[in-house]
């Protein structure tokens, strides 16, 4: 039977680059559903398809074909064929992504593809809804957050590393934003599963963060 960690939180909390370095420690697959999720974001994006017009976006599904490939134990984000991995990362993107993730036909489309591999590997699986509603048998559930303050600071110093600087209230008004929208849409809202550990970052620094999460989930096994 394979184990299966679950950790959900709002965008910026440090999921994807903790879950990451966890999973690299532990051996475990390292699976990032906002990724897929940025996938079909960046699909509609560049082919001037709007998030908002979900009828349009719902038609060209079976266009897309999103996939996970590990490379050296790195994940990498595949759209037909192309790799999209730093592509998927800028701010345009991460909103659509919101709105994407809002429609539930577009949530179906990737859910069999989660669960599969949470089924034939040992898993760390971050997103929104992972412990509520995509496994919701995992052996541990982790709400990771933090401050949006933080996790603005965070993605815009991240942001101006690879060279694509914007202006930091801008970062926080998206952060703020994406947060809003993720907790009231209808279909799987971002919420803290009833057995999910809460783990605040804010003060700690992202080692720190890492070893505590490393350290709850050596506990389980």
């Amino acid at each position: 039977m394979s184990i299966n960690i679950a950790i959900d939180g709002p965008a910026g909390a440090g999921k994807s680059t903790i879950a990451r370095k966890a999973a690299a420690e532990l051996g475990f697959i390292y699976v990032d559903t906002g990724a897929l999720y940025r996938s079909i974001a960046y699909f509609c994006v560049s082919r001037e398809v709007s998030p908002e017009d979900t009828s349009t976006v719902v038609s060209r599904l079976d266009e897309i074909t999103p996939e996970l490939r590990f490379i050296d134990g790195v994940q990498h984000v595949f759209v037909n064929g192309e790799d999209v991995s730093d592509r998927i990362r800028t701010p345009e993107i991460s909103l659509a992504a919101s709105r994407v993730s809002a429609i539930p036909e577009v949530r179906q489309f990737l859910f069999g593809l989660q669960k599969k591999i949470a089924a034939e590997n040992n898993v760390i699986m971050d997103g929104r809804d992972i412990g509520t509603v995509v496994l919701p048998d995992a052996q541990l559930k982790i709400f990771l957050t933090a401050s949006p303050e933080a996790r603005a600071k965070r993605r815009y110093a991240e942001l101006c590393e690879k060279g694509n600087a914007p202006d930091y209230e801008q970062v926080l008004a998206d952060i703020i934003k994406r947060d809003k929208d993720d907790s009231e849409r209808a279909i799987a809202p971002l919420k803290q599963a009833e057995d999910a550990v809460l783990c605040d970052t804010t003060e700690l620094t992202l080692e720190e963060s890492i070893d505590k999460i490393i350290s709850m989930i050596k506990e389980i096994l």
